[in-house]
């Protein structure tokens, strides 16, 4: 089943959240970790997020966060984070949390969705090219030093 995250949901959260940045090597602050659930839990900043939950505990995870374009007037859904647990991997469980998110994105009268992974992640990859449109874009970043206030 897939259904919106809860404050109920952090023990399960965590270990999911554990499992995605282990994967892509990331190391995240614990404050980052507890503000990002805080945020994704009660919708705020633009920010929300499904997990997959078999009964038996959680095992799948979609943040997203919705923000302004200056090419849409309506805004587009950023799908920052999908995981779904080793033992679940084959299933639909990743379509279905795309398709949450999609659903929502649909249901606040957003343009669309997209997101991101790394070229290496082949499997995710499948996938998307059945679900979404591989566009030609590349991805660029330049990290901003701490910021002082």
């Amino acid at each position: 089943m897939i259904r919106p995250l809860t404050g109920d949901d952090r023990a399960g959260w965590e270990e999911l959240w554990r499992g995605y940045l282990d994967f892509y090597r990331a190391e995240i602050p614990t404050a980052v970790t507890d503000r990002t659930f805080e945020r994704l839990c009660s919708g705020t900043e633009g920010m929300f997020g499904f997990v997959a939950d078999s009964g038996w505990g959680l095992t799948g995870l979609a943040h997203a966060l919705v923000h302004p374009s200056t090419w849409s007037a309506s805004g587009y859904c950023y799908l920052e984070d999908l995981f779904v647990a080793p033992q679940t991997r084959g299933t639909t469980t990743a379509r279905d949390l795309i398709e949450a998110v999609v659903t929502e994105a649909t249901a606040q009268g957003l343009e669309k969705v997209y997101w991101h992974t790394n070229e290496f992640n082949g499997p995710a990859r499948s996938l998307y090219d059945r679900v979404a449109r591989f566009t030609s874009f590349v991805v660029y970043e330049r990290p901003l030093p701490p910021h002082t206030p």
